[in-house]
């Protein structure tokens, strides 16, 4: 009981975070289910995110094969809830209010702020990520030849991604 009321607190906790979206989270969910609970490993959290990135629909469903791996199904269902509910009902509470404050002029400040904060807390995830996926010489230039070939073409992200795992696969093969 006492691991469902600790991941119910946790994924409360990060739902709060997503601003900007589960990227923006990353940073203090591998603080917490793998540094202070020890639910998963970092590589293990790697390969969840990477899945849910893979998966269709909203790619932080990824959050309860944690609490699956922690405490079964009953603990997916409690992770999935704690992660999605607390930021539904913020956001529909929110999304009333600042219809109501649509001439409120501290609204486009408040706006220009948060968007500010997404993009850093995005940044801070992606750097958390990183750290832990480029691990050699290959990692590396896989994610620089990836990242220059998106931001110089207009090729459709999922080819490099895609053939980036196929060449890991033959390389871990040989």
């Amino acid at each position: 009981m006492k691991q469902l009321l600790d991941l119910a607190a946790v994924f409360g906790y990060l739902s709060l975070l997503t601003v900007g979206g589960g990227m923006a989270a990353f940073p203090e969910l591998k603080s917490l289910t793998v540094d202070t609970y020890h639910w998963v490993t970092f590589p293990e959290l790697m390969h969840y995110y990477s899945l849910g990135q893979l998966a269709p629909g909203p790619n932080m469903m990824m959050v309860a094969s944690i609490g699956a791996q922690v405490a079964g199904l009953p603990g997916a269902a409690v992770v999935l809830v704690a992660f999605i509910l607390p930021t539904g009902l913020l956001t529909f509470g929110i999304g009333r209010l600042w219809n109501r404050l649509a001439d409120w002029p501290w609204r486009p400040a408040v706006q220009r702020g948060l968007g500010s904060v997404s993009v850093g807390l995005v940044l801070a995830g992606g750097i958390v990520l990183a750290r832990g996926a480029l691990t050699n010489t290959l990692t590396v230039a896989l994610a620089i030849g990836v990242f220059a070939l998106l931001m110089l073409t207009k090729i459709n992200p999922a080819i490099p991604i895609v053939a980036s795992g196929l060449i890991g696969i033959a390389l871990y093969l040989i």
